[in-house]
């Protein structure tokens, strides 16, 4: 039986919703190739305003903005290769719940330890926590140790950190995927044996 977010590809409208938002914001600022800088100091996070001016919409825009079409070129690429396998694992609700709040806790990271005035903006935090989830879940549904999962989480990390890469961001995201993922595997495997005693004694 397929899970409701195969039905639903949220993966395919998540995509999507991106590209939009890039469309959007080449037209508006006249520049398909790079991001008007005036749509970034307004749709991306800057911890300034945020703080000290009330733009909280920006944890929530930031995860939908991009820089140039190089960067949402490689966050769409691996978006959808993590998220055709979260779809594969998780409900629909649950797929969505990850992408957003695994954002929204890389960008509260950014908030509280980042700088204030360089403008953060991409998905990959999303992204991150699509991947830590679906990386501890496999390894936990079934049994196995989960060192590996961390270990393959730590290397990824440090494969995407750079000077201008939001660090803090792709950890925090990461992080609330890791949880995510390993709560959900383990509830499940919890209600394994209970489910197979009922479907016995009714039987019986």
């Amino acid at each position: 039986m397929l899970r409701s977010s195969q039905k639903w590809m949220p993966t395919y409208i998540l995509i999507a919703l991106n590209v939009g938002v890039y469309i959007y914001t080449s037209i508006v600022g006249s520049d398909f190739i790079v991001t008007n800088y005036a749509l970034v100091l307004q749709y991306g996070q800057v911890n300034a305003f945020v703080l000290y001016g009330g733009w909280y919409w920006q944890l929530i825009t930031s995860m939908f903005i991009h820089a140039n079409i190089v960067h949402i070129f490689g966050n769409m690429f691996f978006l959808l290769i993590f998220g055709l396998r979260a779809e594969e694992l998780f409900s629909l609700e649950e797929y969505i719940l990850i992408y957003l709040l695994s954002g929204l806790t890389g960008n509260l990271l950014s908030l509280l330890w980042g700088p204030l005035a360089a403008p953060s903006l991409g998905a990959s935090g999303a992204i991150f926590g699509i991947f830590g989830a679906c990386t501890i879940y496999l390894r936990r549904s079934i049994g196995q140790s989960i060192i590996s999962a961390l270990v393959v989480s730590f290397v990824m990390l440090l494969i995407s950190s750079g000077p201008d890469v939001n660090n803090l961001a792709h950890l925090g995201g990461l992080a609330f995927g890791l949880i995510a993922g390993y709560l959900l595997a383990s509830t499940r495997r919890q209600a394994k044996p209970h489910e197979y005693h009922y479907s016995y004694s009714t039987r019986a």
